[in-house]
């Protein structure tokens, strides 16, 4: 089996080794960058599977690499981050990033963050084509990964599209946030209530529902989150 290829960006040499070194002795082919310009530049030129990225980079920061490598072609990103406001990383994810690590972070976790996301990258890939998902005005194409409200385009980055995705297949079907972690992140031990939280708020705004009646996912407190179960139409 070919061998994954990481990138690990971050300008403190000690910690881009230590990960290196990890990464290489579980049987990945690890490339490293030390500032935002040679990210972008390796990830071009090399084509990683995954992007293992610090937030706080000279020349540019974690935010803007991400928006340079998810606009030329979309990379799995890890996000590594001192910082622990949760906004901070509600940005990270709005950018593209797929998952997060608060520094200081174990190195045996960070194996495990990496081998969830590439599992979930080969699940979505092995996951045979299925027709549009219609519900009302709105169409999600799986094998397109397209979603489109009215005929309007709906911009959603992968993990949304996921979750909009789970939710559409089984409307009125209610899902805890752990289930929606397992479901899309490929795990369940992850202190992340509040990050499907803010995936699902980001998903509501991109289909118009900022501030108004949730029309397509609606909130059953203190469980999760179910898709309306009213809109008519089906599986195309």
């Amino acid at each position: 089996m070919q061998r994954r290829t990481v990138l690990v960006v971050d300008d403190e040499e000690a910690i881009a080794e230590a990960v290196r070194a990890r990464l290489e002795s579980e049987g990945f082919r690890v490339l490293v960058a030390h500032d935002g310009p040679e990210a972008v530049r390796r990830n071009r030129e090399d084509r990683p599977d995954l992007v293992v990225l610090d937030l706080m980079l000279p020349g540019m920061d974690g935010l803007e690499v991400c928006r340079e490598i998810q606009r030329e072609a979309w990379t799995p990103v890890l996000m590594l981050t001192a910082r622990t406001q949760e906004a901070d990383k509600v940005e990270g994810f709005a950018v593209g990033a797929d998952d997060y690590l608060t520094k200081p972070f174990s190195l045996r976790e960070l194996v495990a963050r990496v081998r969830a996301i590439l599992r979930r990258m080969e699940r979505i890939g092995g996951t045979p084509p299925t027709g549009p998902v219609v519900r009302g005005p709105l169409a999600i194409d799986p094998p397109r990964r397209r979603v489109t409200l009215a005929g309007r385009e709906v911009q959603l980055t992968p993990l949304e599209f996921e979750i909009l995705l789970t939710l559409a297949r089984e409307p009125g079907v209610v899902f805890t946030r752990e289930q929606l972690m397992d479901r899309v992140w490929g795990y369940r031990d992850y202190a992340g209530g509040r990050v499907v939280d803010s995936h699902v708020a980001r998903i509501r705004r991109k289909l118009g529902e900022d501030g108004g009646e949730p029309r397509f996912i609606r909130t059953v407190h203190g469980v999760g989150y179910a898709f309306a179960d009213d809109l008519g139409e089906g599986e195309a």
